[in-house]
Formats: structure tokens, sequence, C-alpha cells
């Protein structure tokens, strides 16, 4: 089974280095004129679908829009994971799930394992109850050719008071996450399979990234003020790894599909040009 870090990497060579938020949030629905219910979900989904997921690398449904209506917003969210998929998108789903012992077993069920309908080829966690909590993530995503994107730097101002903490090892929080998940890519032929997720926002913030041979999600380009420009700043060395994160950027560009394209293709054209 090929591995998601190096499906991703040829993803992002055919496409361009972008990912693309599916955030069906309130506002967005009543700027594409849809109503805040479960017929404005659908028809926001999969517009975006059609329009995007043979065209982008990677698709980021944000669970929480979808739980918010219950089962049938869940049902919504299988069948646009599902017809994402069908069309050619990596899915990577943002449900920051973080727990422990069989609790994070279930969620590495629920999201990595292929049996399941809301299987996905990544997912986002949350490190702190301790990343070998997530251990059970970290196992099947090995088992079933996914990937795992631990948060680590954040861009939202509550952050840096928890990330920026200094252990008694001497190394900040976000640091330790960042070397422990380096090191589940120790050996990984390609591009490891196991990210972080730094912000778009954060600047520079002193920390080494250069060991971690796995994909960083960043997050907050676009509307929510990241510039690709200044990922270089963020990433240094590490730049190549990158995966530009864009939500309300393109979103808002809808409901028309070649207006969503086209606003797909300036973001990507963007990164392009700082990436590579």
């Amino acid at each position: 089974m090929e591995s998601f870090g190096n499906r991703l990497r040829a993803a992002t060579e055919a496409l361009g280095p972008l990912c693309v938020g599916i955030d069906p949030h309130p506002a967005l629905l009543e700027r594409w004129g849809l109503g805040d219910d479960l017929a404005g979900l659908e028809r926001f989904s999969f517009t975006v679908v059609e329009a995007l997921a043979d065209r982008v690398p990677v698709l980021k449904p944000q669970s929480a829009f979808f739980e918010r209506f219950g089962s049938r917003g869940v049902a919504v969210l299988e069948s646009t994971i599902r017809q994402s998929r069908e069309a050619g998108a990596l899915v990577l789903l943002d449900v920051k799930r973080g727990d422990i012992g069989s609790t994070m077993a279930a969620y590495a069920a629920a999201y990595l394992d292929p049996d399941s309908s809301l299987s996905v080829d990544a997912i986002t966690v949350s490190p702190y109850l301790g990343v070998g909590s997530l251990r059970p993530a970290f196992d099947a995503a090995a088992a079933h050719g996914a990937g795992v994107f631990v948060l680590a730097l954040t861009s939202n101002p509550e952050g840096p008071e928890l990330q920026h903490a200094v252990t008694a090892a001497g190394r900040t929080v976000a640091q330790t996450v960042i070397d422990e998940i380096s090191q589940l890519n120790v050996g990984a032929e390609g591009l490891g399979s196991f990210g972080l997720v730094v912000g778009a926002t954060i600047g520079e913030t002193g920390h080494d990234l250069s060991k971690i041979n796995g994909p960083l999600l960043a997050p907050g380009l676009g509307a929510q003020g990241g510039d690709p420009a200044g990922l270089r700043a963020i990433f240094g060395e590490s730049l190549r790894n990158v995966l530009p994160s864009y939500s309300r950027e393109v979103l808002a560009a809808g409901p028309g599909v070649t207006s969503l394209r086209a606003a797909a293709e300036r973001a990507a054209d963007a990164c392009r040009a700082v990436i590579g």
C-alpha cells in the first residue's frame, strides 16, 4: 500500500501545493444564498466537490460544521468524503481529536479504517494529552496507508501561552511535539505520513522544523490573513513540505463552479510561486 506521504507528494506535484477547506459555516451559506439548514449544507458541500475534487490535491472538510446538524449532517459528510475521493482528491478530515486508550482507538477506527463510512486519507489530532496518547491513530494510519497531522504551532491568540511554554527539558511544548512527530518519519521512503499543523500567520517563532520529513499543513491563508510569501519565514528549509490551506478566500467565490475553480487556481498559482 502506498503511503499517504507519497500519495500527497505525487498529488501536489501534479496539481500544485494546495488544500481547500470545506467549511459550511452559517456566514458562507448565507453568502451563497443558501439556508442554514440541511439542504444548504448539502448543496454547499456537493458544489465544492463538483468544482474542485478533480482539480486540487486535497480537500479538508471541517467536521464540526457537519456535526452541528446531527446524524443527517454526518450523513452529508460521509457523502462529501466519498464523492471527493471518487473524484480523485485526497481528503483530510479536520476533526482535531485527542484522547486516551480505547477512546482514541475508536476515533482512529472511525476515521482511518477503510471499513468505516467516515474513512479518509488523513485527519488532524490534538497532542495535549501527550503525544503518546495518539499512538492508536499513528498505528491505524501506518496500517492503512493514511496520514495524521498533529497540532504544533497554531495561529489562534491563545495558542502561544501553552505551545511556547518551556518544559523541564528546556524545549518548548511545541518543539517537543515537533521532535516526537519527526521521529515517526525516520526511515520513511519519500515523504513521511505524519505531519504537523503550523499556522500560516504565526511568523518566525524560532522553532526547528527541519527534521520533520513529513507534511506541514499551513491553515490561515487568504481571508484569515496569511500570505504565501510569509511561508518562507515560518518554514525555512522545510518549505517544500508545506501544504498551504485556504478556506474562505476560495469558498467565498461560490456558488458558481467556474468562479470556485478560478479562485482555487489563483490560490494554487500564488503558492506555487513560493513553494515551487
